[in-house]
């Protein structure tokens, strides 16, 4: 779907009506594309029914050939029209010229009303294609949906005025009611209220939210009115993103359907020749040309790989369909075969395992150093920074009342710390680790191991305060264990996943307590960005499927190495969404483990088409060269797989979703789809 269509809409407040003239005709080309299949089966069961009828009150021949010809017409055009597109641009026969070519054959013969049947059954299994498919693809368009086409916005002045989405520019301030929806991303700068946030995290429960708080575009507004400021165009909102990468995801192929199309040809070619032969062969031997050529279409009926080819984009299509009702968007089905093999899952600590909202327990300073002093240096060297620890240490500040200097030229050294210059002092002041430590100071000893030990075997994660080659003082800060860690670990390993490990940059002592309490295999502690994607590259050399859970900015190296990437809790997280391969858009592990049991469920249902369909083939295929078989039976048999295989495939789409508190299942999956 392209950009202008899923937020185009919104522009027609104030539109000419010129515009609404040249809006209206995607509309009605909508409208036949959508009924175009049906319509083909109804013209052609009306014509093949008035020839039967005409037939038996012996009606002339003339009349009996328009109305077989209005059958092909009607049953056959769009399989033409298709199968020339596919011949023409792309060198390649598909099946829509495969079942055109047998239905002209069957006329040729003295079989016209044979090869009408073989079109009715073909369009009509198209048809239920189409609408099956339609289910799955309505996923997309219950998002987009989703956003308002217009905002109420406030003017400098105090008035309201409704204007279209694409007129708002971050810095407008918008009014939500209660019973709204969000039309675009922001910030709440007046309110408080509880939002459903279903249509972004697949969770139904609604989230308080006050001043301060993000809201996002397609969310519910349930209770109060809000007045919230505008972060993001329109295009660029967290549901725009979702909208956009779904549709991503449903055109890339997955590696099995990669294989059935490079085989493809090869097979219609040599089903086409295996045609030929069992016409010419018999015909060579004395057999009847009539008999022959006969059997020889409906060999190549039975014989096409229709039911092959809707084996993988199917089942695909409607878990795609699934894990964005879910709050679990695939990028490809690439990534949903890959998630399906996982045997090891790497996790980040903080942000992923633990709540990502650390608070300061502890400031403990130097001899002769004031601890308000430690406190303030240390937040002004954290002042820019977004990272979970920074916002613990200026909360802190704040709480303390304490005054905090101004820092210039900041600068983040990943996997040690931060460096600022604060109060134009020469000697720069730093926050963090013990690596940063021995850089600053040339020495990893300071005064204050003894009392930062001390807070580490407490669990708690500490940081270094200094300025120049001096350390003036440790922080220490706790970041607890999320709700359903413990139970997520013990039902991917129900799941079969072999091996579950903790990559942290954080203290080897604090990591293993957190390992501990999640019931982990692994800790591997104290790693920089490039040590966490070097341990991913060495297990997958290994033979390991490796699945990375981080959040998807600091373990942006390891995700990218990992078989998947998986980013948690990226409602708001720009980085998350464009560099994972799975999103879990909220921070519910109940979700990765319904990531992990759809993609199983998927490359599952997978195999069973291929089975089958392949299975059906041989079958029909042997009944057609050892004993004869009629062409409508077969093709009854040939077109009724395709739709078993549409049908079973649709069966993803009526997953559950267990949260991640060890509640029990509720459909995310949203039967609305259904609908």
């Amino acid at each position: 779907m392209e950009e202008g269509t899923a937020f185009g809409r919104a522009s027609g407040f104030q539109a000419r009506p010129g515009a609404a003239r040249r809006r209206l005709r995607p509309a009605w080309r909508e409208v036949w594309e959508r009924h175009a299949p049906a319509l083909a089966v109804l013209g052609n069961a009306c014509c093949l029914g008035a020839a039967a009828l005409a037939g038996w009150r012996g009606a002339s021949g003339l009349l009996l050939t328009a109305l077989f010809a209005g059958a092909y017409v009607a049953g056959g055009a769009l399989s033409l029209v298709q199968g020339v597109r596919s011949l023409v641009s792309e060198r390649r026969i598909d099946v829509d010229l495969l079942m055109v070519m047998a239905a002209l054959s069957a006329a040729f013969i003295g079989e016209p009303f044979e090869g009408g049947v073989l079109l009715f059954l073909f369009s009509l299994s198209n048809a239920l294609q189409h609408y099956s498919l339609d289910r799955t693809h309505r996923a997309v368009a219950d998002l987009i949906a989703a956003r308002p086409a217009e905002a109420l916005r406030k003017n400098e002045d105090g008035t309201l005025e409704r204007v279209p989405l694409e007129e708002l520019k971050p810095g407008d301030v918008i009014v939500v009611r209660p019973g709204e929806q969000v039309p675009i991303d922001g910030v709440i700068v007046r309110g408080a209220s509880s939002l459903t946030e279903a249509s972004i995290t697949g969770e139904s429960v609604p989230v308080d939210k006050t001043v301060g708080d993000r809201v996002y575009a397609g969310t519910l507004n349930e209770l109060g009115a809000l007045e919230v400021r505008v972060t993001k165009p329109a295009a660029d909102t967290v549901l725009a993103k979702i909208i956009r990468l779904v549709e991503e995801a449903r055109r890339q192929q997955a590696p099995t359907q990669r294989l059935i199309d490079r085989i493809e040809q090869y097979y219609v070619l040599a089903v086409l020749s295996l045609t030929v032969l069992a016409a010419l062969v018999p015909i060579a031997l004395g057999a009847d040309p009539g008999a022959a050529v006969y059997r020889a279409i409906t060999l190549m009926v039975v014989a096409s790989p229709c039911a092959v080819a809707m084996s993988v984009p199917a089942p695909v299509v409607a878990a795609i369909a699934n894990g964005a009702r879910s709050g679990v968007l695939f990028k490809g089905g690439a990534h949903i075969e890959n998630l399906a093999q996982v045997t090891t899952v790497a996790f980040d600590k903080t942000g992923t395992l633990t709540e990502g909202r650390p608070r300061l327990t502890d400031v403990v300073a130097a001899p002769g150093i004031d601890e308000r002093e430690v406190l303030a240096l240390a937040a002004a060297v954290e002042s820019r920074s977004e990272h979970p620890l920074a916002t613990a240490v200026l909360d802190a500040a704040r709480a303390a009342g304490v005054v905090v200097p101004e820092a210039s030229d900041t600068r983040a050294w990943p996997g040690r710390g931060v460096v600022a210059r604060v109060d134009d002092d020469a000697a720069e002041a730093w926050v963090g680790n013990r690596r940063l430590v021995a850089e600053m100071t040339g020495d990893d000893c300071t005064e204050l191991d003894v009392a930062a030990e001390r807070l580490e075997a407490e669990g708690k994660t500490i940081m270094f305060v200094g300025r120049g080659s001096r350390v003036l003082g440790v922080l220490a800060t706790r970041d607890e264990l999320r709700p359903g860690v413990a139970e997520a670990v013990a039902q991917l390993r129900r799941q079969g996943v072999r091996r579950i490990v903790v990559l942290s940059g954080d203290n080897r002592r604090v990591a293993e307590a957190i390992g501990r309490q999640a019931g982990v295999d692994e800790v591997y502690a104290e790693l920089l960005p490039d040590e966490k994607a070097a341990l991913v590259a060495r297990w997958r050399q290994n033979g390991e499927v490796v699945a990375m859970v981080g959040d998807g900015v600091n373990d942006a190296p390891a995700l990218a190495t990992a078989t998947v990437g998986i980013a948690m809790g990226a409602a708001g997280t720009d980085v998350a969404l464009e560099t994972a391969d799975v999103v879990l858009m909220a921070n519910d592990f109940g979700k990765l483990s319904h990531a992990i049991a759809l993609s199983r469920r998927t490359k599952a249902v997978i195999s069973q088409n291929l089975a089958f369909s392949l299975g059906v083939i041989a079958v029909l295929a042997a009944l057609v060269l050892a004993r004869g078989l009629a062409l409508a039976l077969g093709v009854v048999g040939h077109e009724g797989s395709t739709v078993l295989v549409v049908f079973n495939s649709l069966r993803l789409l009526l997953g559950t979703h267990r949260g991640g508190d060890g509640s029990a299942p509720v459909d995310t999956a949203g039967l609305s789809v259904l609908r």
